[in-house]
């Protein structure tokens, strides 16, 4: 299994720290947020490469890191220069696909939100559901829930409906940047593009995914921290604990 791991933002929310570094190599409790997740992805077992999608401007950064690194990892760059020329994470996903010609199953995952839990159990999930999968958790703020991806799901966590950035949530299941796509699923990322489905947010391609195949949603069994501002590192820095 291949762990694609989005890291081709610009985090200009987060200057001037990351003004000329990328946000998913700042440490939290000593280590790098890349650290904290591929240290707990390297306990699956299941993962044999780790491709990080840079932009151009960040790309000699998470090489110089990944040189340090026992792991198997990729660094591929988006050529992007800017945030106004950025590919968006769904393009991002097919740039990798297409570049390193992947054929696998999927972990999809942000490069800059740490959980609290080990993904060891979202990976037993899918594996049990034997179709792609995506976690969820409950979120009652409706203006946190405007800005991600919005889920409905059955009495079996089968994805009814899903909407990036919803106006009016149908919901209040809240879906973090955390993906498994089967080995199919993942080659259809391109068609999905073709088909309309929104770019920009990586939830774009679940939303469009499950209209044609079954997706599963697990309810987290913990807690998400998303380093988006200056506000959020600083409560991180104080509040995270490691895994559970």
């Amino acid at each position: 299994m291949k762990c694609l791991i989005l890291a081709a933002g610009y985090a200009t929310r987060l200057y001037p720290l990351t003004e000329n570094f990328p946000k998913p190599l700042l440490k939290v409790q000593e280590k790098t947020i890349l650290d904290h997740l591929i240290d707990d992805m390297d306990t699956l077992g299941m993962i044999d490469e780790y491709v990080v999608i840079s932009n151009h401007k960040f790309a000699h950064h998470f090489r110089a890191w990944a040189d340090e690194k026992v792991q198997k990892i990729t660094v591929v760059d988006d050529g992007t220069e800017s945030n106004e020329t950025r590919l968006g994470a769904v393009r991002d996903i097919q740039f990798a696909i297409d570049e390193l010609k992947l054929d696998s199953d999927m972990l999809v995952i942000a490069g800059d939100n740490l959980l609290s839990f080990s993904l060891t159990k979202f990976m037993q999930y899918a594996k049990e559901k034997g179709t792609s999968c995506v976690m969820r958790f409950y979120e009652g703020d409706k203006a946190k829930l405007q800005k991600c991806g919005v889920l409905q799901v059955d009495e079996n966590d089968l994805i009814t409906d899903m909407e990036e950035k919803p106006a009016e949530p149908k919901s209040n299941w809240c879906c973090p940047p955390f993906y498994y796509y089967t080995r199919q699923d993942a080659s259809f990322v391109k068609k999905g593009i073709e088909g309309g489905c929104g770019v920009d947010a990586p939830g774009s391609y679940i939303a469009w995914l499950c209209k044609q195949t079954p997706v599963h949603a697990m309810e987290m069994p913990g807690r998400r921290y998303d380093i988006g501002n200056l506000e959020s590192y600083e409560k991180v820095q104080k509040e995270y604990k490691g895994l559970c």
